[in-house]
């Protein structure tokens, strides 16, 4: 049971019997546990124990599955309580910069948060300029967020998580892969407004114990279970350990640490000219900027060197160029001797590379994967078997050999990445952060791998981390900052160079030096800060009520979308000229004219009456006479090819039987390849054929068909009956619903993927004011579409508006809101932009093509296909744009279509907002 404080005065939160699934997978299973307020409080253990889950719990970003979460004294079942709340609390999830917006300036992205929060200008003036002063973010006000340095992007995370002084402050692990200068920086900014405001909770999730040692009160968490809790020296005496990690590994339960042994490295005993690595000068450059800036490094064989730095420090760029993967804007590498070459497969055999992200296929399984990297390696076939079993054995995967990777705890498939990296026995062994997020005793377990691996097969270790006490382990290190290798030595001349106590103190030395920042500074003067349970949760009472609607943080969310898709050249073009393209594509290439028909004639009688036959069709508008066949084979190549899409044959005798009234059959071959335009040339063909008769008739009879009656056709709306001003008017209102549809459906789901979505679970703003406000640029956007597309078909296409443009427009506004809609509420349902686009195309394009009314009347279908056509938008916005286009009405006209658009624009919208959940499943 985890101990509870003794002072039970003042709790921030209480569990009681939490549990959480993510499907068949356990995340918490029945924690209880009373978390003291004013005090700063530590969930410690390696990735995936439940801190994560149990942090979103708390801060309400994700629905409370079984037991009790009460924060602030509330339920958070209630949402009621969670909405009262929110103002209070503050939440800064997991990754770097996972709750800003990359393309905002670090100002834009602070005046965001504060509009959320319904801060007034001057108020919002104010708090930005104290907030970057303090965190010397206020130089880089202009600077977008995505060009900020780690610990930048957590120092901006922080601002704009305390931009509304909340009473508890959630941070999830917040300091991974930021370097130790900023690291300190940041605890030291963290110190600083708990003095200033004492009152305030503070609950932190790390994987790094030698941090955790600056907490009040610790949560030390396995299998979403909790170990133990208690401040930091109570742990340390509670397990009899000199340090953190070790407390931890003496807290797990028996059978995790049961083969556990502590990590002891044998001095390196190797040939100082035999060289594995060597690198000259390399620079690596992705456009203007320098990732890797003039890196020099030599590695002996068999030796374990370590490279140290922050995340986007130049460390994986390296070790892409080492191995080939990425060719160097400059400079030279080695690898054995011979020059590094992306095309040298050879000298690639001899290298194995494990990859941060562990390059496993997770539909393999276990031996699967061995045996695939195997055969990509060229281990002889004969040899893949044993050697897979070797591997097998060596790493301790006997028992998991038919399990796919994704259903192994991390250090298993840790292991395994391993063995797939060392399959085909590489001579140098190339890991990027192998150990970020892995337990302690499974850091320890690979460490054993990693030193038999060296000491007794003399296979070259070039290893990537971030964790000091990783890097004490190396032989020799490299410590890296901004593209730049900063020195290289063993980690004891390191620290003695700095005049250091610890590698973590020499490295912030480092950066410094580096102009990488500057020192943490105490306050002048330090007050004490709150210990467990010394704080009482701060009241709700006087607190100012939160607005249900709040038009600012709609128009927030608007103002935001509208900066990003100005800042976005891809959307902001598909937005923009998307339309246009498939506009003029469409208007020049489907069309239902038949003009130009080419045909050719097989004339085996050459009299008059048939060479005034052919005369009577060459002279038709709708016909292209080609050269005359001659004969079948030639009817039949020419046919094929698709030279002719009509071909006459006039039998022997045709002008003989003519004259003698006799029966006479003239043969046609039509191309049908297409259905319905073969049965078009088919009836001007007949038309034309008719029309022969007659003539020949008048003019040797002088009589006429029975009867002297003629129907005389008039078209009404389209004289000429061509099909561009009757397909022109349909193709706007399909392209204004397809394509605002894609790029609003897209513009929430992108929330989804980058994390950002967040912001929506833990703010004030509402489901309606989140997805009103990222509507309303793309209707501004749609409308400008749809007068760019009104003008082309205008000045293009010469198709003229003959009715009433306002009532045209105002239907055109109705139907951007529902096109939109319907992406929102495709966005609602979808995880993925490509889930969201393919839902967003089908819900939009196949209806308007088969129900709408586009090609066939919907007054022609039936049964269900006939209900779709009558309720959908399209079908009416379809009646109102012909009608204005080409039937001159205005609104008194097509009043009627109006209601249905009218109506469908608030159940589109209800039903996007009803289907978009405020908090996670």
């Amino acid at each position: 049971m985890p101990s509870l404080p003794q002072d039970a005065s003042g709790h921030v939160v209480r569990l009681q019997q939490v549990v959480l699934h993510y499907g068949k997978t356990q995340a918490l299973a029945g924690i209880t546990l009373d978390i003291p307020a004013g005090c700063m409080v530590g969930l410690i253990g390696p990735d995936g124990v439940g801190k994560s889950s149990l942090l979103s719990l708390i801060a309400g970003a994700r629905a409370v599955q079984q037991g009790k979460v009460i924060v602030l004294d509330g339920d958070m079942r209630s949402r009621k309580h969670r909405n009262a709340v929110c103002p209070r609390i503050a939440y800064m999830p997991q990754g770097l910069g996972k709750n800003l917006y990359p393309t905002l300036s670090v100002e834009e992205n602070l005046q965001f948060f504060a509009r959320l929060f319904g801060h007034a200008p001057a108020e919002r003036r104010r708090r930005i300029d104290d907030l970057t002063r303090a965190t010397g973010l206020h130089p880089f006000l202009d600077r977008p967020a995505g060009k900020l340095s780690g610990g930048m992007k957590q120092k901006l995370g922080l601002c704009c998580a305390l931009i509304h002084d909340p009473d508890l402050l959630i941070l999830d692990e917040p300091t991974t892969g930021v370097d130790p200068l900023a690291r300190a920086q940041f605890w030291d900014l963290i110190g600083n407004i708990r003095r200033d405001r004492r009152g305030m909770s503070v609950i932190v999730a790390t994987a790094y114990m030698d941090e955790a040692q600056r907490f009040d009160w610790l949560v030390a968490m396995d299998d979403g279970q909790v170990l133990a809790t208690g401040s930091p020296e109570q742990l340390l005496a509670r397990t009899h350990s000199d340090s953190l990690e070790t407390a931890f590994i003496a807290l797990l339960p028996e059978e995790k640490k049961r083969n556990h042994t502590q990590v002891v490295i044998p001095p390196l005993q190797v040939d100082e000219d035999d060289i594995a690595i060597e690198a000259r000068n390399l620079t690596m450059r992705f456009g203007d900027f320098v990732a890797v800036d003039n890196v020099s490094f030599r590695i002996r064989r068999g030796e374990i060197f370590g490279f140290l730095g922050s995340n986007g420090c130049g460390k994986s760029t390296t070790m892409k160029m080492l191995t080939g993967l990425l060719p160097a804007s400059e400079g030279q590498a080695w690898l054995f001797g011979n020059l590094v070459d992306p095309h040298d497969l050879d000298t690639r055999r001899r290298v194995g590379y494990m990859s941060q992200a562990f390059s496993l296929y997770s539909e393999l399984t276990v031996r699967q994967n061995l045996m695939l990297h195997a055969r990509l390696f060229d281990v002889p076939e004969d040899a893949v078997g044993a050697r897979v079993q070797e591997m097998e054995r060596r790493f301790g995967l006997q028992d998991v050999v038919h399990a796919l990777p994704e259903s192994m705890p991390l250090g298993m498939r840790q292991r395994l990445s391993l063995a797939v990296a060392m399959v085909h026995k590489p001579e140098l062994l190339i890991l990027d952060e192998p150990t970020s997020g892995v337990d302690p005793v499974a850091r320890d377990a690979f460490w054993q791998l990693l030193i038999e691996l060296s000491r007794r097969d003399k296979v070259t270790i070039f290893i990537s981390t971030h964790f000091m006490n990783e890097a004490q382990r190396c032989d020799r290190m490299s410590m890296m900052h901004a593209g730049k290798v900063l020195d290289s030595d063993t980690p004891e001349k390191l620290v003695q160079k700095r005049g250091a106590s610890t590698l973590e103190e020499a490295f912030i030395g480092y950066l410094l030096d580096a102009g990488g920042g500057s020192a943490p500074v105490a306050p002048a003067q330090a007050e004490p800060l709150p210990v467990a349970g010394d704080a009482p949760v701060p009241s709700v009472q006087g607190r100012v009520r939160r607005r249900y609607f709040s038009l600012q943080r709609l128009f927030s969310y608007a103002w935001r979308e509208a900066l990003e898709l100005q800042r976005d050249p891809v959307r902001a073009a598909l937005a923009l000229v998307g339309s246009l393209i498939l506009m003029l594509v469409l208007g020049f290439g489907i069309g239902t004219d038949v003009n130009d028909l080419r045909y050719a004639v097989l004339d085996h009688d050459q009299s008059s009456l048939s060479q005034s036959y052919q005369l009577d069709l060459a002279g038709s508008t709708y016909f292209q006479e080609q050269p005359p066949l001659a004969g079948y084979d030639d009817l039949d190549r020419r046919m094929r090819s698709g030279e002719l899409a009509v071909a006459l044959e006039i039998p022997p005798g045709f002008g003989r039987s003519v004259l003698r009234g006799q029966p006479v059959a003239i043969g046609a071959w039509f191309d049908g390849s297409m259905p319905q335009r073969a049965e078009t040339v088919q009836a001007y063909l007949q038309g034309m054929h008719q029309h022969w008769l007659t003539e020949q008739m008048a003019h040797r009879t002088g009589g006429t068909q029975v009867g002297n009656i003629a129907v005389e056709n008039r078209f009404r709306y389209n004289p000429d009956v061509k099909s561009l001003p009757a397909m022109l008017p349909a193709v706007i209102p399909m392209l204004l619903l397809m394509l605002p549809a894609m790029l609003t459906a897209l513009a929430v789901v992108r929330e989804k993927e980058m994390g950002s979505i967040l912001n929506l679970y833990v703010t004030p703003v509402t489901r309606s004011e989140f997805l009103l406000g990222k509507q309303l640029p793309y209707v501004a956007l749609a409308m400008l579409n749809f007068l760019l597309m009104v003008l082309m078909a205008i000045t293009v296409f010469n198709v003229p508006i003959t009715g009433s443009f306002w009532t045209l427009a105002v239907a055109s506004l109705l139907f951007c809101f529902i096109a939109t809609g319907m992406g929102l509420l495709a966005s609602a349902v979808t995880k993925s932009q490509i889930a969201a686009m393919f839902f967003a195309m089908v819900g939009t394009l196949i209806p308007t093509m088969q129900y709408g009314g586009m090609i066939n009347p919907v007054s022609s279908l039936q049964g269900s296909g006939r209900f779709i056509g009558e309720v959908y938008p399209v079908s009416h916005m379809f009646t109102i744009s012909r009608g204005v286009f080409n039937k001159a009405l205005d609104f008194s006209d097509l009043s009627a279509s109006f209601l249905p658009l009218v109506i469908a624009v608030p159940v589109i919208l209800c039903a996007a907002i009803a289907l978009l959940k405020k908090q996670e499943r």
